[in-house]
């Protein structure tokens, strides 16, 4: 594929422990397509010892240009942040379309309460260094509502990982809705 039509940024969004990298890690590698992590760029910032943690807009400002630049490559990004606030959100349909790609959104979430706090309690640290998230920070965090709602949402409580990644490649492939 050449052009547009091979440069997507899919931006999955969702609070912490939801399932957003497991599901965007696998899937980028399904697709042989980039998986931008916002993680990865803020604990790596810490790690420089320029700063510490919480690195404000720092980790998405990164973000956004490693995108702009892997988009321009012609590869798909599958950028996996909590993109808590309608800054963020647009900011991303920005990049897709400063780069003359597609913007798929989806919200990864896990409606099951007592599931996603076992999740909390549970999950191993993938980056040295990095503080996971209580749950009191999760409940706590400010995650504001999308406006208008996304179009997609994949919801991994009670769900394989595996059903939650083909779920995700269906949606990238559907021709509608992309932004």
């Amino acid at each position: 594929m050449t052009g547009e039509a091979s440069r997507l940024l899919v931006v999955l969004a969702g609070l912490p422990a939801a399932g957003k990298s497991t599901v965007s890690r696998l899937a980028a590698a399904r697709l042989g397509a980039a998986h931008l992590r916002i993680d990865t760029i803020e604990q790596a910032v810490v790690r420089s010892g320029l700063a510490r943690q919480p690195v404000g807009p720092v980790g998405y400002l990164v973000g956004y240009g490693l995108a702009a630049d892997l988009l321009q490559t012609g590869l798909t990004v599958l950028a996996d942040s909590v993109n808590p606030l309608p800054i963020t959100r647009a900011a991303w349909r920005d990049v897709a379309a400063a780069a003359g790609a597609g913007c798929v959104e989806v919200e990864v979430i896990c409606s099951d309460p007592a599931e996603h706090q076992r999740r909390v309690g549970s999950r191993a640290v993938d980056h040295p260094d990095l503080t996971m998230p209580t749950w009191a920070d999760i409940v706590a965090r400010d995650y504001q509502p999308w406006d208008p709602p996304p179009r997609l949402v994949i919801d991994t409580a009670g769900r394989p990982v595996a059903d939650c990644v083909a779920e995700l490649l269906a949606l990238i492939a559907a021709p509608l809705p992309r932004s």
